[in-house]
């Protein structure tokens, strides 16, 4: 059943976790990636020496089997591979139920030579390194028609992908892929039958191609790229949105590839009976295809699962995201926005904004969408493109998070040697407390990116693309700058587990309140010079009351409540409401969530 309008109802309020697959947990090393496997992927190199990296070994210091080539770090973190796999996610979910997620959002899972993996070469198959049996599965693969799906197999990663779902449903997780339908890899089995055959090729109209091999007129074959990255050839599209088919596949193009691979994964028997598959998407450069083409799929996922839940990659200003999500469409998309605003005002820095402020961009996100698409928002506060929130707050002086192109660019240490990449400070770690605290109380389904609420930190990609920190391992202290001199003093790198404990409470705290969830919003103090905000969250009867202080000073919040006795759920400190009013002490950087008792 969906709530009232169009989302699904199991989406209000979820807390959801993002996983970053080859770099969360190694669970079976057996099937490792070679180096023939990166075949495709940047930076090309596959004659220099090269093995499956150590997981827990210092981020910027080349090992010495890269020091070989020569190259810098930067080259060389391009070609490092961790084995994170499907079984590492597997032996996880304990650990996730743990923390308390509800919900799992898996970039790329699809097969592909790259880390990230949105260079797919095929949608219907699971990466055969992700699995037990990447020789076997390869040749399984070979032996399909790909744009046949009557011909698709199962291979042992596909099984795998299929395991992990059912016992993530077991544990009560709900668990989305990611689908990137604009662009394949060159790997992939469309532009190689292109690329070998040329006019020829029954995929000849499945790509933008802009020239084929043609001595005479001198030309070289060559496809259009995804912003013109030369490893992601797109898919055409007409005014549609991704093509039909032509007459060498039967009628089959891109358009009806994606539609049959989404289906794979949502009713992977294939009985009209969705619960065996994943519970939604996550779509990759939304913004890139055209509406009908998203209308039209919605139609055909929504007919497999009419509770499946849909949310897109957009990052735009509010008025830029609404058409996405008018109900025909989408149900949410990544939050950026929720990020942008949280940060100015409780981080602070470049693009700070005043109590006032934030109060009126909430109100503009709140305003912008109908109504129960706020309760559905993946509300992140940084993601796989962006910098760790963790080192967001260490260079919050440097430029708006809001300016996305400009903050995007300048974030990344490989072009702006200036970003400080050190281990956070405990008063920048309280400002990532506070932040979590807004996080799970507001109006939205909270996200978290894998191994923040373990303490991890780094610049945008590829730093925000570390390896895992567990609490199990050892790991090498950070002693080397991006630049490879050595940092003055050694970042130890750990599991942080009262950050942990943090994120944890405040997930309960979450998952006991319909409040909290679900609940209506009220914004009850918004004062500028002293830095202080108060909201209320209300369902039915029960009224939970936030209050957070983005001063570095100690602060007294005087609030408008019903009379009675509430109690801080942070601190178990109470509080008497006389006569309609309540007063409470908030430290610096601090929060405090009331609930009456």
């Amino acid at each position: 059943m969906t709530a009232a309008g169009f989302v699904p109802d199991w989406a209000r309020g979820i807390v959801w976790y993002q996983i970053f697959p080859e770099r969360f947990r190694n669970g079976d090393p057996a099937n490792d990636p070679t180096l023939a496997s990166l075949e495709g992927a940047w930076p090309h190199d596959f004659t220099s020496p090269w093995q499956v990296h150590p997981w827990t070994s210092d981020w910027y210091r080349r090992q010495p089997y890269e020091q070989q080539n020569g190259r810098d770090v930067f080259f060389n973190i391009q070609r490092r591979r961790y084995g994170g796999d499907l079984q590492g996610i597997l032996d996880s979910l304990d650990y996730l139920t743990d923390l308390g997620v509800e919900a799992l959002y898996l970039n790329p899972v699809f097969d592909s030579p790259s880390a990230h993996k949105y260079d797919g070469t095929t949608y219907h198959h699971i990466d055969p390194h992700f699995g037990p049996d990447p020789e076997g599965d390869r040749r399984l693969i070979d032996s399909e028609i790909p744009h046949e799906p009557a011909t698709w197999l199962w291979t042992a990663a596909d099984r795998l992908a299929l395991r992990l779902i059912d016992e993530a449903h077991r544990r009560g997780l709900r668990l989305i892929f990611d689908g990137v339908w604009n662009h394949v890899s060159r790997r992939s089995w469309i532009f190689r039958d292109v690329a070998a055959r040329q006019r020829q090729s029954p995929y000849r109209d499945w790509l933008n191609v802009a020239a084929w091999d043609d001595p005479e007129a001198g030309t070289t074959f060559d496809c259009r790229g995804w912003l013109g990255t030369w490893e992601l050839p797109e898919l055409r599209q007409d005014d549609n949105g991704l093509v039909g088919g032509g007459a060498d596949t039967g009628g089959f193009g891109p358009r009806d590839y994606i539609f049959a691979a989404t289906r794979r994964w949502m009713d992977p028997d294939g009985d009209g009976d969705p619960r065996d598959g994943i519970d939604g998407w996550r779509l990759d450069v939304a913004y890139c295809i055209r509406h009908p083409f998203w209308q039209a799929w919605r139609r055909h996922v929504r007919a497999i699962n009419p509770e499946a839940y849909l949310v897109a990659e957009v990052v735009r200003p509010p008025e830029g995201e609404a058409p996405y999500l008018r109900g025909d469409e989408f149900d949410a998309t990544m939050n950026y926005n929720f990020a942008f605003t949280a940060v100015e005002f409780l981080v602070g820095g470049a693009g700070a904004t005043t109590a006032t402020q934030f109060d009126r961009r909430l109100r503009q996100l709140r305003e912008a969408y109908p109504a129960e698409v706020s309760h559905v928002m993946q509300n992140l506060l940084d993601s796989h493109d962006s910098p760790r929130i963790a080192s967001i707050i260490v260079n919050r002086d440097r430029w708006p998070y809001r300016d996305w192109e400009e903050f995007h660019r300048r974030s990344k240490v490989e072009q702006t040697a200036a970003y400080d990449t050190r281990r956070p400070t405990p008063a920048e770690r309280r400002r990532q407390k506070l932040l979590a605290i807004f996080q799970f109380t507001y109006v939205g389904a909270p996200m978290i990116y894998y191994g923040d609420e373990a303490g991890m930190w780094g610049a945008n990609d590829p730093d925000c693309r570390k390896p895992m920190v567990w609490p199990e391992m050892r790991y090498e202290p950070e002693t080397t700058l991006p630049d490879g001199r050595p940092r003055p003093h050694p970042d130890e790198v750990a599991f942080d587990h009262d950050l942990f404990r943090h994120y944890r409470t405040l997930i309960a705290l979450r998952q006991a309140s319909p409040a909290l969830r679900h609940g209506d919003y009220r914004t009850l103090l918004a004062e500028d010079v002293r830095r202080l905000f108060a909201f209320a969250r209300q369902a039915e009867s029960e009224v939970v009351v936030v209050v957070l202080n983005a001063d570095d000073l100690m602060q007294v919040a005087d609030l408008e409540l019903p009379a009675g006795t509430w109690t801080d759920a942070l601190s178990g400190e109470r509080y008497t409401a006389e006569a309609g009013r309540l007063s409470l002490t908030v430290a610096p950087l601090w929060g405090a969530i009331l609930r009456r008792l």
